[in-house]
């Protein structure tokens, strides 16, 4: 059953402080109807205007991820943005009297209480989710920076962090499914080293920041002149060092909090693509900047593929006479169950040739290719395929039965969804080109229904069915 799109019961607001202004913000989140998305709106300026929760809306990265829309911004979002995403909302209006978000303790924390407080419903449309069908890389060599979403069919993310110093070195943290980031992230505050601290103090560029909405982390001893100092610029009685090099006795909540925080920052960056992913992330150094710059490949990606599914999909009927069944098939390839994986033919031209595969469960591959979650091989789906174009080729030789193709190159193979007990596999094969000297390139795409699971280009060797050619072709 379709997943459903998401808001909030009643309207909530939070009263907290602008991490840079250091002015009271009032953030009011209220309910919104469905396939709106998310919407900041400015209360404070005439005409109240709104700016769409959009990666393409991003304009700094600097500290923090700010949008802005027709020249009006909101800074700060990345904190608001994961609990959102954290809770699986869908619709919602997020009502905000000055140019940030409240920084509130560093965390997600109040934002996911107070949306939780608010209640979250269910509506009637259906969830729509942002869905991968190939690996998306980012890379940052000079920031030592590596960002990977795999196809997967929920929304996972992995995080590493390393400072090098002795104080906040290596973490990792993994956040397993969606639905444990309440518990698991929400609460894991931002931090920062004490250089940082003081230069953004000095320069009065964190108005509204103090010891309660951020871990400082202490890298380098430290006099108590300098204590004395920081304490005055904090307007704190006094502050001092733990061992552990953290400012102020202030308790992590986890062990590796850091990299937790990160892992959040990244879910809030992420949700600037306006819909819920479905991808394994995993991510090495990330900052605003490159989770910024991977939404942006993933979108990318995402308008390229519906590009393509524009296109027009081959239609195909499954229920016509076949060509070919299962006893035509037998008497042109030399191939014999377990390893024969085409059950018939239902199209063929000289140039193009469409078979179905049956997946069951009874496929002698499931006992032990995940036998707990059975998903086909992909090496078998090339088979299969390959055997459908071995019909194609067979067909322009007269006595097929004494003719075998071998494999010479197998280029550009991309497996895109799983293939399960109960799928119908259709391959549409073409050929590239006249096939020359007994060689023939095809192109291969594997659909279940209107989805693509599986494509690639072949290469194969037509070949008399006798040790010579056998051993001289290599197989």
């Amino acid at each position: 059953m379709p997943e459903k799109q998401k808001t909030i019961k009643a309207a909530i607001s939070i009263v907290g402080t602008g991490l840079h202004t250091g002015d009271e913000v009032i953030l009011t989140f209220k309910p919104a109807p469905e396939n709106h998305g998310l919407k900041f709106i400015r209360v404070d300026l005439e005409n109240n205007p709104v700016i769409k929760v959009d990666i393409d809306n991003v304009v700094d990265t600097e500290r923090g991820t700010t949008i802005a829309q027709n020249g009006t911004s909101i800074a700060t979002t990345e904190h608001i943005l994961a609990a959102v995403a954290g809770l699986g909302i869908d619709n919602l209006i997020m009502e905000v009297d000055q140019v940030e978000i409240p920084i509130m303790d560093g965390s997600s924390k109040y934002f996911a209480e107070a949306l939780q407080k608010a209640g979250i419903i269910e509506q009637n449309a259906d969830k729509k989710y942002i869905e991968i069908s190939s690996n998306i890389n980012y890379r940052d060599p000079e920031r030592k920076t590596e960002i990977i979403a795999i196809p997967y069919d929920d929304y996972k993310i992995s995080v590493m962090i390393d400072f090098e110093t002795k104080v906040l070195g290596t973490q990792n943290a993994v956040l397993e499914k969606i639905d444990d980031f309440k518990d698991e992230i929400s609460v894991s505050r931002t931090f920062v080293f004490l250089h940082e601290l003081e230069y953004l103090l000095n320069n009065n560029l964190i108005k509204g920041g103090d010891l309660s909405n951020a871990i400082v982390f202490v890298n380098r001893v430290i006099s108590q002149e300098e204590l004395d100092r920081l304490a005055k610029l904090l307007k704190k009685p006094k502050v001092k060092v733990l061992r552990e090099g953290i400012l102020n006795n202030l308790e992590l909540h986890f062990q590796n909090e850091p990299a937790r925080h990160k892992l959040l920052d990244v879910i809030g960056d992420l949700a600037l693509l306006g819909k819920p992913l479905k991808a394994n992330i995993i991510a090495k150094r990330p900052g605003h900047h490159a989770n910024v710059q991977f939404a942006k490949l993933i979108k990318e990606q995402m308008m390229k593929e519906n590009r393509n599914k524009n296109k027009t999909i081959p239609k195909f009927d499954l229920n016509k006479k076949p060509l070919f069944d299962i006893n035509d098939i037998k008497r042109i390839l030399p191939h014999r169950p377990p390893f024969l994986f085409i059950d018939k033919i239902i199209e063929m031209s000289d140039k193009h040739i469409v078979g179905v595969k049956n997946v069951t469960i009874n496929e002698s591959y499931f006992v032990g290719h995940f036998p707990d979650e059975p998903v086909m091989p992909g090496v078998l789906q090339i088979e299969a395929m390959a055997q459908t174009g071995g019909i194609l080729v067979m067909n322009s030789v007269p006595d097929p039965e004494n003719y075998i193709t071998l494999f010479l190159k197998i280029n550009n193979a991309k497996f895109r969804r799983k293939v399960v007990p109960g799928d119908t596999l259709v391959f549409y094969n073409q050929l590239l080109g006249p096939i020359r000297r007994g060689i023939c390139n095809m192109k291969g795409t594997a659909y279940v229904g209107d989805k693509i699971v599986m494509e690639g280009q072949m290469m194969a060797s037509i070949v008399k069915m006798n040790s010579n050619n056998i051993e001289k072709s290599g197989q």
